[in-house]
């Protein structure tokens, strides 16, 4: 068990937004990462959405926007931005897989980072792995040529890339990213459970993947949906920081819609009921040895 930890806020993530209290346009996504910071959350995870439909965009338009606001609030949270939106492939079905579906989006490393280039947030996510989202015939692709050419420009940039790992054999992939010197020791890494077709969230998975990170690797966990609040307790048990917000889950209790704020403060109330200490945005730049913009 660790006896100190810091929470991390997913404010918003690419998927429809199933309840109101999602933000969509950059004043709102802005506002709740703000609200999330006043509440407890050291780190801020941004995607951001099409204002007009509400999906998941990598528009640096929107990008700048949200973390211009973000800077000149009265708050000063650890900004993540994602570098996720750019592996979605979408085969044509079962009977003709190819040519990919419209939908799928597949830019280079380097314009997937071209946000991340500009705004220079302290740190952004990697994805490390391909796997199958949800039914139907969408794919997250992450080659390890791409996870390379991303990881290394990451570094380059001055920016502390978190290594999204959603199944075992993704932390393959973060090992072989240490030893190619790609991403420099100690990692951080977040470990994202219960993700259909990912690791499922029991904790002989959990302890499977804690088992077999790198040394002195810097994580977090957490579960999707239900089982988020409860890995808030059960994080540090396992060495691990937290992760909260409706990118992940949309309620706080059963039947009761959260807003992002809530979440958090909820996280803070559980931690420290079990005697576990909250580190503010500023302990976390010192214990990540984070480059501020």
């Amino acid at each position: 068990m660790i006896s100190e930890v810091f929470i991390t806020c997913a404010v918003t993530g690419g998927a429809a937004a199933r309840q109101p209290n999602v933000p969509i346009t950059p004043e709102q996504i802005a506002e709740a990462a703000i609200e999330a910071t006043r509440a407890g959350a050291a780190v801020v995870h941004i995607h951001v959405r099409d204002p007009k439909t509400g999906k998941s965009s990598r528009d640096l338009a929107l990008f700048r926007e949200v973390v211009q606001r973000i800077r000149k609030s009265d708050v000063n949270p650890v900004l993540n931005l994602t570098a996720g939106t750019g592996s979605d492939l979408v085969l044509g079905g079962p009977d003709s897989p190819l040519p990919p579906a419209p939908r799928t989006d597949m830019p280079g490393a380097i314009e997937r980072l071209v946000h991340v280039e500009e705004l220079r947030p302290e740190i952004c996510t990697v994805d490390c792995g391909s796997m199958n989202f949800g039914p139907g015939e969408f794919i997250m692709a992450n080659t390890p040529g791409m996870l390379s050419a991303l990881s290394k420009r990451v570094q380059e940039l001055g920016v502390r890339p978190e290594l999204e790992v959603f199944d075992t054999g993704h932390l393959v992939q973060v090992h072989d990213l240490i030893k190619e010197g790609v991403v420099n020791n100690p990692p951080l890494i977040q470990l994202c459970m219960g993700i259909r077709y990912g690791a499922p969230d029991d904790l002989g998975t959990l302890m499977a993947l804690v088992h077999q990170l790198p040394p002195g690797a810097i994580y977090s966990a957490f579960s999707i949906g239900r089982r988020q609040l409860p890995y808030v307790a059960l994080a540090p048990l396992v060495g691990a920081n937290v992760r909260v917000g409706l990118e992940d889950n949309l309620y706080l209790s059963f039947g009761r819609l959260a807003t992002n704020a809530e979440l958090v403060e909820r996280a803070v109330e559980i931690l420290e009921r079990i005697g576990v200490r909250v580190l503010s945005p500023d302990e976390v730049r010192e214990k990540l040895v984070l480059k501020v913009s």
